[in-house]
């Protein structure tokens, strides 16, 4: 955090103005170097591991929780010239309310009760590509957070944030979907979607992909982050900006006051993505499921024909390699979609890939010979069944 100790908490708005340069003009349509991105929201202390794989001219970085404002100014200072943001994540330690809607969560910080002029004093002075405003977790119907925070955005006219929503799942049900796309339609800005909820929150109910679908089309400058499968079917729907998450924790979120659910076995083995099926496995999962036969060969970037069965903990160098592999190719998914034109084209593609991949699982446990080894996830049915005629 870079500390305005020195500057009395009644000057802090004109001090934070000042330093970050804020622009003087009114609503000025919002630019922003977001447009176009499938970025990848990562922990501070695990950035470097992937920024090999990154592909600049069309991802980024989202640096999320602490640390994140020290490691991007360090990624600045060794000449990282790529997109940059820093989430705060204050949602996962606090509820926004219609009286504060940026909670202060962070004893070492001194805000002086300005929490989003904080946010922009120190995401800018880090370089960041963009603010992300340090919203609370907005509850399944709280229309007066969801307000005040749309508000204070208004008026502070600044083309630098983006409106950070991290919202229940349940916003995204067919009663407060209308609600929750007026409001956010209101701001210029851009706005970046988090959703929350245990484990898979569009697996949830059978509504959530396809109004997740419908906001994203219907809200201008719309995007969503912290996500999963979701960052290509979104974009393909018509998102402005993506980030996928580099690890579970960071591919959706959980209210402040729940634990989140996870696998006991998650701390022993990294994630690996099975790019054929679409879906991460504990490389612990891959390992013993094809303990008989041979694994398929992953021709990634990263992996350059090494075996998808070589990552079953997490010594290292393997854990990193394992990141790589995913990023390698999440990395090869977008070029694939950004090759494809805008609109209708890009939905269909997701959607017919989304299919074969459903297809697949079946071979696969036939080709091992173990009917029910691997299981596609919720999402996966629901991206290939989406109506592109709804």
């Amino acid at each position: 955090m870079i500390d305005p100790v020195s500057v009395p908490a009644s000057l802090m708005s004109d001090a934070l103005a000042s330093a970050v340069g804020a622009p003087e003009h009114k609503n000025a349509p919002v630019a922003h170097p977001l447009s176009g991105r499938i970025m990848l929201q990562i922990r501070s202390n695990s950035a470097d591991a992937v920024l090999g794989q990154l592909d600049q001219g069309r991802s980024g970085l989202v640096l999320s929780g602490r640390g994140a404002v020290k490691k991007a100014a360090g990624l600045r200072y060794q000449g990282y010239a790529g997109t940059i943001l820093v989430d705060p994540a204050v949602y996962e330690g606090a509820y926004a309310s219609e009286d504060a809607p940026f909670p202060e969560v962070d004893s070492d910080t001194l805000a002086f009760g300005d929490p989003l002029g904080q946010a922009v004093f120190d995401q800018t002075a880090a370089r960041a590509s963009a603010v992300l405003t340090p919203t609370g977790y907005i509850r399944a119907e709280d229309s007066g957070a969801l307000k005040a925070a749309v508000n204070a955005v208004l008026a502070l006219d600044d083309p630098r944030l983006v409106l950070t929503v991290p919202i229940d799942v349940m916003w995204l049900s067919d009663e407060t979907l209308p609600q929750l796309i007026r409001w956010l339609s209101k701001v210029p800005n851009p706005k970046a979607v988090i959703l929350g909820g245990q484990k898979d929150p569009l697996g949830r109910f059978k509504q959530a992909v396809p109004n997740l679908c419908t906001l994203m089309r219907e809200v201008p400058s719309a995007g969503l982050l912290r996500t999963d499968l979701a960052a290509f079917g979104a974009m393909a729907q018509g998102a402005d900006f993506t980030a996928f998450g580099a690890s579970s924790s960071l591919r959706h979120t959980v209210p402040p006051d729940e634990p989140a659910e996870r696998s006991p076995f998650n701390a022993k083995s990294p994630h690996v993505l099975f790019p054929e099926l679409m879906r991460f496995f504990l490389g612990s999962t891959i390992a013993s499921k094809f303990a008989a036969k041979p694994a398929p060969v992953c021709q990634c970037a990263a992996c350059g024909g090494r075996p998808l069965d070589a990552y079953p903990d997490r010594t290292n160098p393997r854990t990193g390699m394992a990141s790589a592999h995913n990023v390698a190719v999440l990395m090869e998914w977008q070029r694939t979609l950004s090759a494809i034109e805008p609109g209708p084209a890009q939905a269909l593609w997701w959607k017919q890939r989304c299919q074969e991949a459903l297809a697949r699982y079946d071979l696969v446990n036939a080709a091992i010979d173990q009917p029910r080894a691997f299981k596609p996830d919720a999402q996966l049915t629901r991206w290939a069944d989406l109506d592109l005629d709804g």
